[in-house]
């Protein structure tokens, strides 16, 4: 085997955790993994000399090239038109997972969480994925963000303050969100809103992501009573089998793919809390569903 063979093998080794990361940084599956292309092709022209720890070294050149892409992505954002969810990251059942699933979704994949990611800055974001996330070093993460140690600790216990504070303390199970999703596909194809608004907490939210490319409500929707007219409004006038919800796992979590006369239109998936749905997310804007089939 050549030494470009090890060398790339080696890399093959953290692929999919410095995808995970990106994902996470970015919002973005296809940004994870143009940005983990650039790390390969650092990898590929950097002296092997002068990489001591592959790991490190990989980690600490994705989550520059992170920062980097947020703090562009800022501008962007400005003029994104309505609400913005990250891309939905189709993963596989729990019984279906390898080991490569497990590392690459290592702890929460969840939507409600990435979006409490999205109140962090660039840096702070990073310190708290690479230590919490990804049970980095704090000497590893001080040297990707040229920092002292001492301040990449307070940085850590800063955001992990802020995220923990918003994070829901009792969590509903895979077998209690599953169930919730199977109730929710029913209630919508029967046009049941009795049976809609029980699922809902009175208070619930539903944010919906087009990006001016796809119909969709440009404010988030709050109230279980309007989030339920809204779904039976929507199918309104459909046909059978004309919209369908496939049931699928969205950031590791239950939900579907909405298709309207064999095209994905949609994607959806829920926040529980209380085994009830306290937030839906609505992926309309066709670019963030590209990937999926």
């Amino acid at each position: 085997m050549s030494a470009d063979d090890i060398s790339a093998a080696e890399f093959e080794r953290h692929r999919a955790r410095l995808i995970g990361l990106g994902y996470r940084m970015i919002g973005s599956i296809a940004e994870a993994e143009d940005l983990t292309q650039d790390t390969f092709l650092r990898w590929h022209r950097t002296p092997a000399a002068e990489i001591r720890e592959p790991g490190a070294w990989l980690h600490t050149t994705m989550t520059r090239l992170c920062i980097d892409a947020l703090r562009a992505r800022k501008s962007r954002n400005e003029s994104y038109i309505g609400p913005w969810l990250p891309d939905p990251c189709l993963t596989p059942a729990p019984e279906a997972r390898s080991a490569e699933h497990v590392l690459t979704l290592a702890d929460d994949l969840s939507v409600a969480f990435l979006l409490l990611l999205e109140r962090l800055g660039p840096e702070e974001r990073a310190a708290f994925l690479l230590h919490d996330v990804f049970d980095t070093r704090y000497p590893e993460i001080a040297a990707a963000l040229g920092k002292s140690e001492a301040a990449v600790r307070q940085t850590v216990a800063r955001a992990r303050a802020r995220v923990t504070a918003d994070r829901k303390r009792h969590r509903a199970t895979k077998t209690a969100q599953h169930e919730l999703a199977a109730k929710f596909q029913h209630a919508v194809a029967a046009r049941d809103e009795a049976a809609l608004l029980a699922l809902f907490k009175p208070d619930a939210t539903l944010i919906s992501d087009g990006g001016g490319k796809a119909l969709a409500a440009r404010r988030p929707i709050h109230g279980a009573a309007k989030i339920a007219r809204f779904f039976l409004g929507i199918t309104k006038d459909t046909t059978p089998g004309q919209f369908v919800l496939d049931a699928c796992w969205i950031n590791d979590a239950p939900g579907f793919v909405i298709r309207e006369d064999g095209i994905v239109i949609s994607s959806i998936s829920f926040d529980v809390a209380e085994n009830r749905i306290a937030a839906i997310y609505a992926v309309r804007n066709p670019d963030k569903l590209a990937r999926i089939h």
